[in-house]
């Protein structure tokens, strides 16, 4: 999605939520402060080059579910690519899957994420105003291909096509680079297995889930929910799926 059309959209949220706008500005600058030379240099395109034209798997880390079942997809597409939702990074590994993108904010478990990008994964680190800390902490550790994303308009080698929550970031960033088709696998808006407050995170999920529903109805990739038993069903209608 275009930032001109996302933007009155992160204006609602970011209301919502009381996000100050020079927070956000901040860990932008930092953020682009961190990030070497070749990760600031033309990111889209670096990212394009690992998802257009194929079938995007945009692993989350719902209770109970597993990294993605690749094998499942072989007969129909025998090279999906994954972005991995921040914390389904370590999920991912441990079932034999290196994800192609990593979409993450630095608040789930890193070091598997900074193993990751140390096996191939590029890992498009976000910004925003409660992160400066884990920015300062872990963005050098990253050895590995790397682009930087934040709320605001694009600049400097930093990306925003869309998206609130690492999961749903990973969809607006499938869609725009032109993926075939995005299949939404282990995402739930209804449960919270975090530190963060579960009101607040539900509240985040909420707006998680109606902008996925959003970008199913107005984008050009189809989007479709990939349910444990590996049948596909499309994503949006009257009501938003209650899983992704």
């Amino acid at each position: 999605m275009e930032y001109a059309v996302w933007a009155p959209r992160y204006l609602e949220i970011q209301s919502a939520f009381g996000f100050p706008q020079g927070r956000e500005e901040l860990a932008a600058r930092r953020l682009v402060d961190l990030l070497p030379h070749d990760a600031r240099a033309d990111p889209l395109r670096r990212i394009a080059e690992r998802l257009q034209g194929r079938t995007v798997i945009v692993a989350g880390r719902a209770p109970r579910l597993d990294a993605p079942p690749l094998w499942k997809l072989a007969a129909e597409d025998p090279r999906p690519a994954v972005i991995a939702a921040d914390g389904a990074t370590l999920r991912c590994l441990e079932g034999g899957v290196i994800p192609d993108v990593i979409t993450t904010d630095l608040d789930g478990p890193v070091a598997s994420e900074v193993a990751a990008n140390a096996r191939g994964s590029l890992v498009v680190v976000h910004a925003h105003g409660d992160n400066l800390p884990a920015l300062e902490q872990w963005v050098p550790e990253f050895g590995g291909a790397l682009a930087g994303s934040w709320a605001g308009p694009p600049r400097d080698g930093l990306l925003d096509v869309g998206g609130f929550t690492d999961g749903d970031r990973a969809a607006y960033l499938a869609e725009h680079v032109g993926a075939r088709r995005i299949l939404l696998w282990a995402f739930d808006f209804e449960q919270v297995d975090e530190a963060e407050s579960a009101p607040r995170k539900l509240e985040k999920l909420a707006w998680a889930r109606r902008l996925l529903h959003e970008l199913a109805e107005r984008g050009r990739t189809p989007i479709l929910n990939w349910a444990p038993d590996g049948s596909l069903h499309r994503y949006g209608g009257s009501e938003p799926a209650s899983t992704q």
